[in-house]
């Protein structure tokens, strides 16, 4: 005799349905961890590798489920509240990106860094100058360019994930954006021809 099917959340619950469901249910919270799980632990490895983003997907969630009470259900989707989770952990390992962007900035090839980027984005994580320009910036800064750029989050997502006002988050990527855009543009080894390649979000 087998036991009843796992629970699911009901179709067409939403992140906030999903979680305050899941506060009298704890297995439904696995359906934000099916939904959500594979672009954190992208994002991650673009930033720190294969062998981190494991560790820091699975720790991102065991938080997220530890405090899923105090989640506002308002937000109605918790990607935000999840790459801040994450975000707070990279954070940890901040000398760990910076030294593997340097890598990668001075001899154009870094194991880690090849993970950093699926193959449609290999264009971008292959140019030395730009991980040197990524690596000189502000954590915080970085935080924000890259959650724009590679979590596709929009500025008030930002602002939600990292707990910041929306004016601090288009300061940071302002200043952002434009010291990247002087890096390269003075960064003889970034030809004409590369500069085609330049990412918009750097624009």
């Amino acid at each position: 005799m087998t036991g009843p099917p796992p629970a699911r959340p009901a179709d067409g619950a939403d992140d906030a349905d999903v979680i305050a469901q899941s506060l009298d249910e704890p297995e439904l919270f696995a359906g934000l961890y099916d939904r959500h799980a594979p672009d954190i632990h992208r994002y991650v490895a673009r930033r720190l590798g294969e062998g981190p983003a494991d560790d820091i997907t699975a720790e991102t969630f065991l938080i997220a489920f530890r405090t899923r009470g105090r989640y506002d259900t308002t937000r109605r989707l918790a990607r935000p509240w999840l790459y801040g989770i994450a975000a707070n952990l990279i954070g940890k390992h901040r000398r760990t990106e910076v030294r593997a962007l340097k890598a990668l900035a001075r001899t154009g090839h870094d194991p880690v860094a090849a993970s950093w980027s699926d193959r449609a984005d290999a264009r971008i994580a292959v140019q030395a100058p730009l991980a040197g320009a990524l690596a000189a910036l502000s954590p915080g800064d970085r935080h924000v360019l890259l959650l724009v750029a590679w979590a596709d989050l929009g500025y008030q997502e930002v602002a939600d994930a990292l707990r910041i006002p929306l004016g601090t988050v288009r300061s940071r990527l302002n200043r952002a954006r434009r010291k990247v855009r002087e890096a390269l543009s003075t960064d003889p080894a970034f030809t004409s021809a590369e500069q085609e390649l330049t990412p918009s979000w750097t624009k």
